[in-house]
């Protein structure tokens, strides 16, 4: 049965009236309810706020690196220390480190651009952030329903965004309702908020239905894949941050890597590839394999132990490629619209400062006795906030780096470190681009082979070992999340021309092409494997993939990511 055939013979859907729903519980969804809540305490007055988490509890889905800058928390939640939020670790020291293929070049630390400088800044895990900013919304009356994902963007005749839907419960692999059916149920709003992190589902649907992209720059993103280590006492150097960049990537392809130093023996070892590589052999699983493995890496993890693994999109395309933000009915917040500081490698105290102001424009108008009109004060003020400055400067970041290693790595110290230190706080250039990155794949015929090792089991790992230590489970009798607009297009153009990249670029071993029984190639597609990254929606060369919210509570369960 189609979605519609089963609304019409099940339906009506039960509903819920909210003045607001949130969908997602990150840092911006969360710092958006939260902020809710504390305006109406100081107006003297109630706002209903209910948020919507797909993941089976608030920070399952939940991956970042993590460095966090505490100035936005601490403006949200001043008190965040007295209150035990988990930012435990502070930088004591920061290293970068060009890499060859055999050898490392140190940056003096003189030299390091203020972007890579944490002093005042923790190491963190962002899931086990999340889960206690979750705690102090709760404490304030907000509703959290996790493992509940939203699945449908409702509008009202006037075409005004009115609430979400979420998905149904209980639907076989064949379409058909089992024994355990349950209706969706729908969350209406008078304004909703969308926090769903990069590439968000719903996200996506609102910029494309209200062409929010209309004369920005395509968005860019990346694929980050991280590893968490409990490494022996003489190698923990608590607090140390160190950044990579260089071998095992050419000069054309942008990324690196990144050791975080935490509490307790933990290390997070991670790597970044831009998504607008061009070369479709490369694999950026397989690079971060590469990676731990260099002379100047491999000895963090003598008697170390890998304890998690996961992967996710980066929306890094910063001011140039900001959607418009408010709609209708409704707003982006937090990485859904990309308010990320590529430069930095930071996002999250930009995703709590965007659910802080979008909050501000919705208590305003609700206390004014609107619903579901355009949120413009939000906009403005972030126009006028120390994030506008801070990403404004930023803004040329990413498209430096397209332009390669050599020349990004130059105009980098122009822009972060020279032009500071002489008065200058943004630069007075801006580059633009024009292309999204799936556009960028060249024919593999055209580009050199990458033959990669194989793994040791020691420290470099296969991905189905990996996606075990992320706790990814999806219920087996379920329709599949990831399905296809044609399926002759993964074998007539993407395994023909692009020597079939699914297989690359996905973390967690999802696509492969296997011979059928004619003895013809079939691209098989192992959704429950899925960690809900979004780089095949990104990456996939013909833009084939469909990839939508699977049961509430399905994908990874990280723990201490």
């Amino acid at each position: 049965m189609t979605p519609k055939q089963i609304l019409d013979k099940f339906g009506p859907r039960e509903s819920m009236d909210y003045d607001v729903v949130v969908v997602g519980a990150g840092p911006a969804g969360l710092a958006a309810a939260i902020h809710l809540k504390q305006l109406a305490q100081r107006a003297g007055s109630d706002i209903s706020v209910c948020v919507l988490e797909k993941g089976s509890e608030a920070g399952a889905h939940i991956l970042s690196g993590a460095i966090m800058d505490p100035v936005a928390l601490t403006e949200l939640l001043p008190d965040w220390k007295e209150q035990g939020a988990p930012l435990l670790q502070p930088v004591t020291e920061d290293r970068f480190l060009f890499l060859g293929a055999e050898g490392a070049r140190t940056v003096p630390a003189a030299l390091l651009p203020d972007c890579f400088r944490n002093h005042g800044n923790y190491v963190i895990s962002l899931g086990n952030v999340v889960r206690w900013m979750a705690q102090q919304a709760e404490a304030l009356g907000v509703e959290i329903f996790a493992g509940f994902a939203a699945a449908e963007v409702l509008y009202d005749d006037q075409d005004r965004v009115c609430g979400v839907a979420t998905g149904n419960l209980g639907i076989g692999k064949d379409g058909e309702p089992t024994g355990n059916f349950q209706l969706g149920m729908e969350l209406r709003a008078k304004y909703t908020v969308f926090a769903e992190g990069s590439r968000g589902q719903l996200g996506k649907g609102l910029i494309a239905h209200y062409g929010l992209d209309a004369g920005r720059d395509p968005q860019t993103y990346a694929i980050g894949i991280k590893e968490l280590w409990e490494v022996a006492p003489d190698k923990h150097q608590p607090g140390l941050v160190l950044h990579t960049a260089g071998w095992p990537l050419d000069t054309a392809t942008y990324g690196g890597g990144f050791l975080y130093h935490m509490e307790d023996r933990k290390v997070s070892i991670g790597f970044v590839v831009g998504l607008d590589y061009k070369n479709p052999w490369l694999s950026p699983f397989e690079e971060f394999q590469r990676l731990k493995a260099h002379p100047a890496i491999r000895g963090l993890f003598d008697g170390a132990r890998r304890i998690g693994y996961g992967a996710r999109t980066i929306t890094a395309g910063g001011l140039l490629s900001l959607p418009r933000l408010v709609f209708p009915g409704g707003c982006l917040v937090g990485c859904e619209a990309g308010f990320l500081n590529a430069s930095r490698i930071k996002g999250s105290h930009a995703a709590i400062k965007t659910g802080m102001l979008a909050a501000q424009a919705i208590a305003d108008a609700l206390g004014a006795g609107r619903a579901q009109d355009a949120l413009d004060a939000y906009p403005e003020a972030f126009e006028s906030s120390w994030l506008h400055a801070e990403l404004d400067a930023a803004r040329n970041f990413k498209q430096w780096f397209k332009k390669g290693r050599t020349v990004g790595t130059m105009m980098t110290g122009v822009e972060r470190w020279l032009l500071p230190r002489i008065g200058i706080k943004s630069p007075p250039w801006t580059l633009h681009h024009d292309q999204p990155d799936h556009a960028l794949l060249e024919p593999a015929a055209d580009c050199p082979r990458i033959d990669y090792p194989k793994p040791d089991g020691v420290l470099t790992f296969d991905r189905l070992s990996s996606v075990y230590l992320s706790n990814t489970n999806h219920e087996e009798n379920q329709p599949a999340h990831l399905t296809l607009k044609d399926v002759s297009v993964p074998v007539q153009v993407n395994l023909h021309r692009y020597a079939g990249p699914e297989g690359r670029y996905c973390p967690a071993g999802v696509y492969e092409f296997v011979k059928g029984a004619d003895g013809g190639d079939r691209l098989q597609i192992n959704a429950q494997n899925c960690l809900h990254c979004k780089t095949c929606d990104v990456k996939d060369p013909t833009q084939n993939i469909v990839w939508v919210a699977p049961e509430g509570g399905g994908g990874p369960n990280y723990v201490g990511m």
